[in-house]
């Protein structure tokens, strides 16, 4: 189970498995345990009964026990193992591929807004985002604030991901001002004031860390020139309000804008993560610039989805779904707007961001029919 800090992956484990044997590598402990004898697991193992659960918070921090762990798969103890991790990238480096593909892999994403039902309110997932730990927090403003911080100090600078981490913190600042935007190593490179291969390897930890994520183009059976690079977005609207430099220069419309995009975007990134079936998620661009946001194609739907922030819709925001459909006539197409009523516009359906979100679940159709 992978996720960011904070998603609730060790909470929701607690309770749906309270009788779990549990090893938590944020210990430094028992970090310095398992680094320093992996194979000590095995005693451990020895003690749960047949058919028990163990649980392995935080397995990047001792990916050794992977191999030990995967050797207790085959020798079939009839025990479950439950392993849970913030990042990706030693997992990936050292071990490779997964537990020989023993493993299921899921996520654990921000909340939902239909989680958190009547609790839910627009105004302050724009400004902190859906962060478990920090929506519950007593004041989330300072924690959404801290949240990077504690990355940078726990997961970048003490796993020595970085060299400088004074550049890697303004490079994340940089970062910021593509978000929903098209990724353009060299010009973030010039910002930051490093080299373009220290800016690809900079995303590569971002990514690895769940911090953040890019989009591909669509580009199944393309009739037009299409755009080749890939969009950015940090993986919550919080994460990126926080890191979006503001001050006199900045209007709030610059930043609204990415705020509205983020919030669908991680929404529909989650209901995809959680499908047994596997679906793209892209986006679409021409050379021209006529864009849609987000495309989804999978098995059992093909949707093309603008986000404007605006509470009417106009003949400008149509233009990148009316090309889309015009070469998909296959994909049902949609408007998310800040307005107050579902309408139709044009011929496309218009749908209130608030109404949309709190329609996305996991166990539902994105759109039902």
């Amino acid at each position: 189970m992978l996720g960011p800090r904070g998603t609730g992956k060790s909470t929701w484990l607690i309770h749906a498995f309270p009788k779990a044997v549990r090893l938590d590598l944020l210990f430094p402990n028992e970090e310095r345990m398992f680094l320093a004898q992996p194979e000590r697991l095995r005693a451990i193992v020895e003690e749960i009964p047949e058919g028990g659960v163990c649980i392995v918070d935080e397995i990047q921090r001792v990916p050794g026990l992977l191999p030990v762990i995967h050797s207790l798969i085959e020798e079939k103890r009839k025990l479950q193992f439950i392993l849970t991790g913030s990042s990706a990238r030693k997992l990936r480096r050292e071990v490779g591929n997964l537990l020989g593909g023993r493993a299921l892999l899921r996520y654990m994403t921000p909340f939902l807004a239909s989680e958190l039902g009547d609790a839910f309110t627009l105004r302050k997932a724009l400004s902190v985002g859906l962060i478990p730990m920090i929506w519950d927090s007593p004041d989330p403003l300072e924690k959404v604030r801290n949240y990077v911080g504690v990355y940078l100090k726990e997961e970048v600078q003490a796993e020595g991901l970085v060299r400088q981490i004074g550049d890697f913190a303004r490079f994340m600042e940089i970062a910021s001002f593509s978000q929903g935007n098209l990724w353009n190593s060299t010009q973030i490179a010039r910002e930051s004031q490093v080299k373009r291969q220290t800016v690809d390897n900079y995303l590569l930890i971002l990514e690895d860390l769940f911090l953040a994520f890019t989009l591909p183009v669509f580009t199944r059976r393309a009739q037009r020139a299409l755009v080749s690079h890939s969009k950015f977005y940090y993986f919550d609207v919080g994460v990126y309000r926080s890191l979006r430099p503001s001050g006199p220069l900045d209007l709030e419309a610059e930043m609204e804008g990415p705020a509205y995009e983020t919030l669908v975007a991680q929404h529909l990134r989650a209901w995809v993560q959680s499908q047994k079936e596997s679906y793209q998620f892209t986006y679409w661009r021409t050379r021209t610039g006529l864009e849609v946001d987000f495309v989804i194609y999978g098995p059992e739907g093909f949707w093309a989805i603008e986000v404007k922030r605006g509470g009417e819709p106009s003949p400008q925001d149509m233009r990148g779904l009316q090309a889309f459909r015009v070469e998909f006539p296959e994909a049902s197409c949609f408007l998310i707007y800040g307005g107050k009523h579902r309408i139709s516009y044009r011929d496309f359906q218009c749908i209130p961001i608030e109404e949309f979100l709190r329609s996305v679940r996991f166990d539902k159709r994105l759109f039902p029919e």
